[in-house]
């Protein structure tokens, strides 16, 4: 054994450094370090290069609730946001605790111990290194970062030119005066289009079906008036609340009436591309607004662009490569030199971490999901998991909150193992999310369930989640505390569980 923490925090992305900032400001006696797969800061901000790289959430809210974004932009470029994430690191001294090309494979939880032995891949070599922790805190995202998803496309073996999935962009791909194709309609595809437009011939964006899209400005005039009125960390936190507050209305205002949302929606695209456009064919889907995540357009840029030729959407199905294109089931052909599979992620649980408790697989997908950050029957592990209808950080934040609450509270009570239990037969399975996007669909069945009701429940609402990750009680019949055995054992205690200790 190599080393060993009270706290194990795995990736070291937007997720794992706000985890160790909450970890070494909530809980400053534990020791705790951070596991890097790769060999930087900043996940899925480093690891996406693809043109035009943004968020699809305001800063305000994407960022950290403990550091205030001060840049122009609200809807940011990917290299701001990764330089936000790397500057917070580094001003906290949390890039300290990070061990980089360390790979986590496998983790073991030993009762008998009260402790998880972690297996890591090391460096290039791969040499296996071991280390232990009280509590393993995954924040790992939650797609693999080896590969996007691509169907198999029939003849693409065929194509003369280049296709490139936008995970793995590189900078020898070449587009200038060439043109290309987008697979896709969701927020990469709006993102990509309007930036490969500029210095492409042309770039069509080809999709089965339509997704939802809306035009925000990309800087909020509001939190610009307060940042130069108020102090930075007021004017942040009432521009927070305030983009968190429009969210929840906006989103219940999606379930309560959709068809009036749909036409605001719809509305603002016919403004913005015109009374000539097929706003019905390209800009209408099937679903209703937020059954699938809404496609953000900074400025409009997607409709600017469209408008101005430089690009177009073809909604169509495709039935072959050829060698200078793709041939749609329509029977047209659309001439490609370029060909983007914006076609989505694949999605994994933790990682596609290997878990065992006491020797036995634990199979996630039979696991039922507490409070959207720990698992049916594996004790002192939780993860980072953003909401589905508004920013990322803001749930990741509260799960922050709330192990470092439980990390304190099983300290002050003598206890050493934390566990979910399902004991309530009334409480029924669900599907993970509610959420009908392809990705999502795909990866249903490997992911854990989520319950009928509290504490199993996922509402997606970051109001009850205060009140609950923030406020609520550590008490809870679902949850199974447990002192040290040995420790027990040698002061002749009962180590049986105890769930209603003060």
């Amino acid at each position: 054994m190599s080393g060993h923490f009270d706290v194990l925090i795995v990736g070291a992305g937007l997720s794992g450094i706000g985890a160790g900032y909450h970890l070494q400001t909530n809980c400053p006696d534990r020791s705790y370090a951070i596991l890097e797969g790769r060999d930087c800061i900043g996940g899925t901000w480093d690891l996406f290069r693809y043109p035009g790289i943004r968020s699809d959430s305001d800063m305000y809210t994407l960022g950290y609730s403990f550091r205030p974004w001060t840049e122009p932009k609200a809807i940011a470029d990917g290299s701001s946001i990764l330089k936000y994430v790397r500057e917070t690191a580094s001003i906290y001294g949390i890039d300290k605790k990070i061990r980089f090309n360390h790979r986590v494979i496998s983790a073991d939880w030993s009762s008998a111990d009260s402790r998880w032995t972690v297996e890591v891949e090391r460096g290039p070599e791969k040499t296996i290194e071991r280390l232990t922790c009280n509590f393993l805190f995954m924040c790992s995202g939650y797609y693999k970062y080896e590969h996007g998803y691509t169907p198999d496309f029939p003849g693409v073996s065929d194509f003369a030119g280049r296709v490139v999935h936008p995970q793995q962009w590189t900078e020898d791909i070449d587009y200038a005066g060439k043109k290309v194709v987008v697979i896709g309609s969701g927020a990469t595809a709006v993102t990509l289009v309007p930036e490969m437009a500029k210095a492409a011939s042309h770039v069509t964006m080809l999709q089965r079906s339509p997704t939802y899209v809306v035009s925000r400005p990309d800087k909020d005039k509001i939190a610009d008036w307060l940042r130069a009125r108020l102090p930075a960390k007021l004017a942040y936190g009432i521009t927070r609340w305030k983009n968190v507050l429009l969210g929840m209305y906006f989103y219940r205002l999606c379930k309560r009436d959709p068809e009036r949302v749909k036409n605001l929606i719809l509305g603002g695209v016919r403004q913005a591309l015109g009374p000539d456009y097929d706003v019905a064919t390209h800009f209408t889907p099937r679903y209703k607004p937020w059954d699938q995540r809404l496609c953000l357009v900074p400025n409009g840029d997607l409709f600017d662009s469209i408008r101005s030729g430089r690009s177009s959407v073809v909604t169509d199905q495709i039935e072959t490569f050829t060698a200078s294109g793709i041939k749609l089931k329509s029977g047209n052909q659309l001439d490609a030199d370029v060909v983007v599979t914006a076609t989505g992620l694949d999605l994994q649980v933790l990682g596609g971490l290997a878990l065992s408790v006491d020797g036995a697989d634990v199979d996630l997908s039979k696991t039922m999901n507490y409070k959207g950050l720990m698992y049916s029957g594996v004790p002192n592990l939780a993860s980072a998991f953003g909401y589905t209808n508004a920013s990322w950080t803001l749930k990741c934040d509260l799960t922050c909150e709330y192990v470092c609450r439980m990390l304190n509270y099983m300290k002050a009570n003598g206890y050493a193992q934390a566990t979910p239990r399902r004991n309530d037969p009334s409480v029924t399975e669900m599907p993970w999310v509610d959420f009908s996007s392809g990705y999502v669909q795909r990866a249903m069945e490997r992911f854990p369930k989520q319950g009928s009701r509290r504490p199993w429940r996922l509402y997606q609402n970051y109001a009850l989640d205060i009140v609950s990750l923030r406020f609520g009680s550590m008490k809870d019949e679902a949850i199974e505390y447990r002192p040290a055995r040995r420790a027990a054992a040698a002061a002749g205690a009962d180590p049986a569980p105890a769930r209603q200790v003060a």
